[in-house]
């Protein structure tokens, strides 16, 4: 590619740029074979390639503090919020099998997930309210994740999206679920 095509596309908003301070451009990989692959084969899209650029973008958003500003977050001492860090990897990378298995195997996992939710948030103290609460941050971050990196790369609307938001959506609902069953079964015992 010619670099005076690459600098039309970034400067008309074709391709995802970073400026540095100094005004050199900066493109991210990730992005870059994200945007490509989407420019060449219409609605096909790297489900694993948009994961991971989320969870980096989720890993800063935790960082700056949002979590931290969470009421239930706030109760929790010091190992039960590394426990709560260590299970949004671990929903992540079972969200990213999901979706590049197309769901299968990855049911039960994200019933496991839900199940260790739940049992967590219990040990914890945490009212059930307060468990979907937390589930929620961390489905919220990803979603809100997951759209930004596909502005970013100017994917378009369509069946790529639904795709993947498909995926996350019926991954993430089991996960819940299980969560509250998980709270209904054990108030019952």
């Amino acid at each position: 590619m010619h670099p005076g095509t690459v600098r039309s596309w970034s400067d008309k908003g074709l391709l995802p740029v970073y400026r540095t301070r100094g005004g050199h451009r900066r493109f991210k990989r990730g992005e870059v074979e994200l945007w490509a692959s989407t420019s060449r084969g219409g609605d096909v899209v790297d489900a694993a390639g948009i994961m991971q650029a989320s969870l980096r973008s989720i890993r800063l958003r935790i960082s700056e503090g949002q979590l931290a500003q969470e009421a239930w977050y706030q109760r929790l001492d010091e190992e039960a919020r590394k426990q709560y860090r260590e299970s949004a990897q671990t929903l992540f990378q079972g969200l990213m099998g999901y979706i590049g298995e197309g769901g299968g195997e990855g049911e039960a996992e994200a019933r496991a997930i839900g199940y260790e939710y739940a049992m967590r948030a219990q040990r914890f103290g945490l009212h059930p309210a307060d468990a979907a609460r937390a589930f929620l941050f961390f489905r919220t971050a990803l979603l809100q994740s997951v759209i930004e990196v596909y502005q970013v790369a100017n994917v378009p609307s369509g069946r790529a999206w639904g795709e993947v938001l498909r995926g996350v959506n019926a991954y993430t609902d089991l996960i819940l679920l299980t969560l509250l069953e998980t709270y209904r079964t054990k108030d019952k015992a």
